[in-house]
């Protein structure tokens, strides 16, 4: 009980934490649509990749919290599909729109005479609709396999029951989880190779652009980081949290389906490390990016002098910053 409830509390700031960077990316872009009626592709992915995360962070965050704090089983079978599908297909997602902003990265920063030049010009005109693609792609997978689950009050000697917590389901007997969780998986496997080559690729670019630097650089004047360079370095970091992080939690989940019994703790273990990724790359994001940098500082000064005027000042006349695009 008391471990349930020390997850539960990680897993509540986890989400606060997280929510609070996706919101600001998405509030800061819609703000931006608003104000100059179109987004760069890479601002579209970011949007795409910030709203997957809040549904990944809200989908099994809410409900591990209210398990934290004592109760079982309170959903029922219709709910427990839907939170299942929800974080299902935007966890995929979201490892889909990393994997699409490591190739435009690739893309992006790739010299004209390179085998990614050609692809410099349809880049941009191609993001939009393969986030749309990838959004259709995981709802059609996941509802499939919705199929499998069945309420837990109709429980036979031919049925398996998985206790996740919130709620408890079934699949027949017959059913092999661990293989149907690798079969469903291999786009994300397949992904995740991409991503692997991509930021292989990036790390190669730029030492290989260091040395070119180091050798016609004057010692006696500070390196200058170009804002392509730092968001290769946001990308990377990117990447390889998600592929570690998805490597652990995936080995952890073959493990589950493998194996019948389970601490009652272990389900949320799993949803407190598959939430890491989301609640960490808005802020990777937010620091790789001088601009959204200065907004971020921005609103936080906005609301330390609110709360400062509110509070200690009693109302008195305060002028905030304004924030721009």
């Amino acid at each position: 009980m008391l471990i349930s409830q020390v997850l539960g509390i990680l897993i509540l700031i986890q989400m606060g934490v997280g929510i609070l960077g996706n919101f600001f990316l998405l509030g800061l872009y819609t703000f931006t649509l608003f104000i100059r009626h179109r987004l760069r592709p890479k601002e579209c992915i970011f949007v795409q990749l910030a709203l997957a995360n809040s549904k990944v962070l809200l989908s099994k965050g809410i409900p591990q919290v209210i398990v934290g704090l004592g109760f079982q089983n309170f959903l029922d079978l219709l709910w427990c599909k839907l939170i299942i599908y929800v974080h299902g297909v935007a966890r995929s997602v979201s490892l889909s729109i990393t994997c699409i902003l490591s190739g435009f990265q690739v893309i992006t920063i790739s010299p004209r005479n390179s085998r990614w030049a050609k692809l410099k010009i349809q880049a941009p005109k191609c993001t939009v609709p393969a986030c749309f693609l990838c959004w259709c792609f995981y709802l059609l997978i996941n509802f499939i396999f919705l199929g499998t689950m069945h309420d837990s009050r109709y429980l036979t000697n031919n049925t398996k029951i998985w206790k996740l917590g919130y709620c408890s389901i079934l699949t027949p007997a017959s059913f092999n989880a661990a293989f149907s969780a690798l079969v469903f998986s291999i786009p994300n496997f397949i992904c995740i190779g991409f991503m692997i080559s991509t930021t292989t690729y990036l790390v190669l670019f730029l030492h290989r652009h260091h040395q070119q630097v180091q050798s016609i650089r004057n010692p006696q004047l500070s390196p200058k980081i170009f804002p392509e360079q730092r968001a290769t370095h946001a990308v990377i970091l990117l990447v390889s949290t998600y592929v570690s992080l998805y490597s652990i939690n995936s080995a952890l989940v073959l493990y589950y389906f493998t194996f019948d019994k389970h601490q009652p703790w272990f389900m949320a273990t799993l949803d407190l490390l598959a939430a890491c990724f989301p609640a960490i790359s808005p802020f990777v994001l937010i620091f790789s990016d001088s601009q959204v940098l200065k907004y971020w500082y921005d609103l936080w000064h906005r609301a330390y002098s609110w709360l400062l005027c509110h509070n200690v000042l009693n109302h008195t006349n305060c002028q905030f910053p304004d924030l721009t695009v």
